[in-house]
């Protein structure tokens, strides 16, 4: 057995996201069941080195996990010529100046999204990236959800005939910070910080368009701000200067119409915190995180409206459980393990910089949109 270890500055991992899915649930949990093995019996062993901002953090995180190497330093670290990926869950605001510096320094990429503050800052990485000849990923990991999973076999295999709309929802309430503490943090709320749900959202929303049903050709969107005033970490009162819904319809290739409501203001009342409804012509599914029901044409009721009596059909009863059929390991676990077979071995791979770009151009049109109240057109996608 060949060992090959590949040294990762993850830069980010004291925030809630970068260090519970990406350095415990993805690389820690490779390197708990022996690293990723290939087919030729070689392994490839992630070797954490962690970057940030606060020592005593970074030190707690560190020793918790047994990792020996951390710092404070990130030039220090990107001139460390053992290190070969770059990772970036940092604060929006942050993220392109940290990308610079590594594309500069020759790291192969992998980050968060969305990838820059705006879509011509998104563009420059995925051209400077591509000029340098260095790897680079943008996190998509919705993709790799069982519940989108399954209703990917679904398109796929042909169920639903013609598709005709998507119908998505997303959120759930994020307490102010007065009373009860807030779920997210309090940058997610400030527009100057990089915060806002369709600047987090909707470049989710462009990837799982794309890739299941098809290119996003016009986007209409209506942004608000329905929580003026919040609590930040330390209990202080400041005003929310960023959108916490984001109501958008997007028109697809093929005529196939996609809306998506997303929200940090709503209560829940479904199944699963996402939940895409998909309709066709030959049958309909929803899909959740985990779950996908479908229900086939020959299996479809006949309601009838008649709003002087209770509804007596059990609605939700008729439809069908999709079933598992497979082993669904974590869905960010899933891509750092394409990933990594992409570095190593040049294994194929399509979510660059580039399919970044598409999702933060995706997010400033629904802005502008929501500004200038009218549908826009999505510009051919630069490369």
């Amino acid at each position: 057995m060949t060992r090959t270890t590949v040294r990762i500055a993850m830069n980010g991992v004291t925030g809630r996201m970068g260090q519970r899915q990406h350095l415990v649930r993805s690389l820690l949990a490779l390197r708990e069941q022996g690293g990723l093995e290939l087919a030729d019996g070689t392994v490839i062993w992630p070797e954490p080195v962690l970057v940030g901002r606060s020592a005593p953090k970074l030190r707690a995180l560190a020793e918790r996990h047994g990792l020996e190497h951390w710092s404070c330093d990130l030039d220090a670290v990107l001139g460390d010529d053992s290190i070969g990926i770059y990772f970036d869950a940092q604060i929006t605001a942050a993220r392109e100046e940290a990308v610079k510096k590594a594309i500069a320094a020759g790291k192969h990429l992998y980050v968060e999204k969305p990838t820059a503050s705006s879509h011509a800052g998104a563009l420059e990485l995925a051209r400077l990236a591509q000029a340098a000849g260095v790897k680079n990923g943008v996190v998509q990991d919705k993709l790799f959800l069982p519940g989108l999973r399954k209703l990917r076999r679904l398109v796929e295999g042909g169920f639903f005939g013609r598709i005709l709309s998507v119908r998505g929802e997303f959120g759930y309430w994020v307490f102010e910070g007065d009373w009860q503490q807030a779920q997210r943090p309090s940058w997610n709320y400030r527009a100057e910080d990089g915060g806002g749900i369709a600047a987090d959202m909707f470049p989710h929303w462009e990837y799982v368009l794309h890739e299941l049903f098809g290119p996003v050709r016009t986007v209409q969107a209506q942004l608000a701000t329905h929580l003026p005033r919040r609590w930040d970490e330390s209990g202080t009162p400041y005003e929310a200067t960023a959108d916490d819904a984001a109501y958008g319809i997007f028109g697809l290739s093929g005529g196939i119409v996609a809306q998506i409501n997303s929200s940090w203001a709503v209560r829940v009342h479904r199944d699963e915190l996402v939940e895409f409804q998909v309709d066709g012509t030959e049958g309909s599914a929803v899909a959740g995180l985990r779950h996908c029901r479908v229900q086939h044409r020959a299996h479809t009721p006949k309601p009838v409206w008649n709003p002087d009596l209770p509804a007596t059909e059990p609605f939700r009863a008729q439809w069908h459980e999709v079933p598992d059929n497979a082993v669904f390991d974590n869905a960010f676990k899933t891509q750092w393990e394409l990933f990594l077979r992409h570095v190593v071995r040049d294994e194929p791979w399509r979510w660059d910089l580039a399919a970044g770009a598409r999702g933060v151009q995706v997010a400033e049109l629904a802005a502008r949109s929501s500004a200038e109240g009218r549908r826009l057109d999505v510009p051919a996608p630069g490369r």
